[in-house]
Formats: C-alpha cells, structure tokens, sequence
C-alpha cells in the first residue's frame, strides 16, 4: 500500500488517479447518482480511504449549482423553545443528506444580509424562524429556484410556504380550560412587541373567548415592560387582583408571571389558574407544573423539510400554509377537571 499523501488537500482527482477511474466515476460513487459497478465503487472508496479524502460538498454544489447545505436563521437562540425547535431542525436536515448552516441574528437588518450570504453558498433550500426578510431577496431566492420556508411566521410571498403551530386551536383549547375550571375574570399575558404568533395567539383567545359568552368587559390585557421571564415578573406586580384565568403567549411569560404572582402571596391554581405557551422543559419542573399549549417542535421541522421538497419540485405552485396541531398539557397551574 502506498503510503497517505501529505501534500496539501487530496482532490477528487487524486481518487481517480489511484483507483484508475476517471473523475466522474469518483462523483458518482459519492453522490450515489448514477452507473457505477460495484467494483469501481468498491475501489474508488479504498482510493479514497488510502488518500485521506474527504468530500467536498460545497465544491461540490457549485459544480451542479446546489450545496448539500439548508441554511437556517434564527434569532435568540438562547430561548428555551427557539433552542428545541433549532435541535429539532438540525437533525431533520441531517437525517436527509443535508448539513444545516445555522446563522444568528440580531434584527432585521441582518436578514437581507444572511440571506444573500447564503445564495452564495449555492444552498438547497433556507428555514427562517426568525423575523421577516424584504420582499426583494426572497424574490432574488425564487428567481434562482432556491426554495424558503418560514416557520411560525406570517404568510406574505406568493411563492415562499409556512408552517405554523395552530395558533387559533391552542388559543380555544386555553379558553376552554380556563372557563371550565370556573374562571370569570380573563386577562392576556404579553409583550407589546411580540412575535407575530403570539399576536396571533392573544387575538385568537379573546376571539374564544366572546364565542363562549365571555363579556369583553371581563378581559384584560396585562402588558409585559420586556420580553421573558423578567418581564412576566414585572407584569404580576401590576396585574388586578380580580384576574382569576391568564393565558401567556410563551411560557417564558408564564413561569415569570407565576414566580411574580407567588410574591404578591398568591399560588395557582387556588387564586388563579395559569396557561402557558411552547411546553418548554422549564415548564414541568417541580417549581412551575404549568400547565401549557405544546408545539410540536419534530413536526414543524418535518413539515417545513417537506415543503423545501415539494418547492423545489415545482418552484411555481400556489404558496401553501401547513398548521401543525398542539395539544394542551395539564399540570398544577390549571389541573384538568375531574
């Protein structure tokens, strides 16, 4: 056996040379696309093992205009569901062939930015779970057939799908939950600033609520100064003590919102019931039992690969929206009714 080469980066020529096939048998033997006999398969991969060769996929899509990469944006990463869901995604895309390129960002502005950074790399397709990007460079994407997706976004590109978490459904099966238990008195739990599904989500409550009878006189809005947990906390020091049914837009909110109101010398569910939103990990600690609406974070990310497919398949069609149910988890903070 000749001994591994140490002159720089071995090429996929290199393989070719040393198995004695010719450069496209050494593509199609990693690409899995193609004729190619086992034999030469067999000798091209001993080739390449002898060599030390790896593939190089970004090399690679520039050659047919495609990189094995799914570029991903995100924005607070550091937030317990984004996290889960960005787990979520990173697998789902590697187990389809892929490589996720995961970008962070920290508004709006680097959207545009992010984005046409990735139609350099020659990506197969881009996930936004953050922010809305301009108009003009998802129409740039679409023009050279690289399909976008958002997730938990609003629906504004005629050529660009969604997938959403079922907004409306968890917002009727809080309602529901709190009026059973007895409630009378409503309030919604939210940042002024929030993302577009948890306006969604406040809308879609007071909605259910009216449906049931509930006077508009008996909710109240209940406005976090900031977002998260602190601004849950902040928002139970101001909240009206007649409030006995609070639905919170994310379970950050929530488990503030509980932690504030335990302050104040009340505890759910004995002087209010308490519903939260994403199903966190942090929500089913012993010190929160919140009970919450939970997303599906597997089936958002399977759905959202499922349209980069179907999109790259027929880059024309119609723009579609997919809603992914929820369910509600009872715990402590609202217990079901027995």
């Amino acid at each position: 056996m000749k001994p591994r080469q140490t002159r720089g980066a071995v090429t996929a020529q290199d393989v070719a040379t040393r198995a004695g096939v010719s450069r496209a048998v050494v593509s199609r033997a990693f690409s899995d696309s193609g004729s190619i006999s086992p034999d030469a398969k067999a000798r091209v991969l001993a080739a390449a093992r002898e060599l030390g060769y790896q593939v190089n996929f970004l090399a690679q899509g520039l050659n047919r205009q495609r990189s094995q990469l799914i570029g991903v944006m995100v924005a607070r990463i550091g937030d317990p569901f984004r996290s889960a869901l960005l787990e979520a995604l990173i697998k789902a895309i590697s187990q389809r062939g892929y490589q996720a390129l995961v970008t962070e960002i920290a508004g709006e502005a680097e959207l545009e930015v992010t984005l046409r950074r990735f139609m350099q790399y020659r990506v197969s397709g881009v996930v936004v779970t953050s922010g809305q990007p301009p108009e003009a460079i998802i129409d740039d994407c679409v023009r050279h057939q690289i399909p976008v997706v958002g997730i938990n976004r609003p629906a504004t590109h005629a050529r660009v799908d969604t997938v959403c978490s079922d907004n409306a459904q968890g917002a009727a099966l809080a309602a529901a939950q709190l009026c059973d238990a007895g409630c009378r008195r409503f309030g919604w739990l939210n940042y002024p600033h929030s993302t577009w599904a948890g306006v969604e989500r406040g809308a879609a409550f007071l909605a259910a609520l009216v449906a049931r009878g509930v006077s508009e006189a008996h909710t109240t809005l209940v406005n976090a100064p900031e977002e998260g947990y602190q601004g849950g906390l902040a928002a139970a020091g101001s909240a009206h003590a007649s409030l006995d049914g609070i639905f919170c837009a994310n379970a950050q909110l929530a488990c503030g919102f509980l932690d504030g109101m335990r302050r104040r010398g009340k505890n759910a569910p004995h002087d209010f019931h308490l519903i939260g939103f994403d199903n966190t990990p942090q929500t089913a600690y012993d010190a929160y039992r919140l009970t919450t609406l939970h997303q599906d974070v597997a089936a958002l990310a399977a759905q959202a690969l499922a349209c980069l497919a179907d999109r790259a398949r027929q880059p024309h069609a119609p723009a579609r929206i997919e809603w992914v149910p929820v369910t509600l988890v009872h715990r402590q903070t609202s217990p079901r009714r027995i």
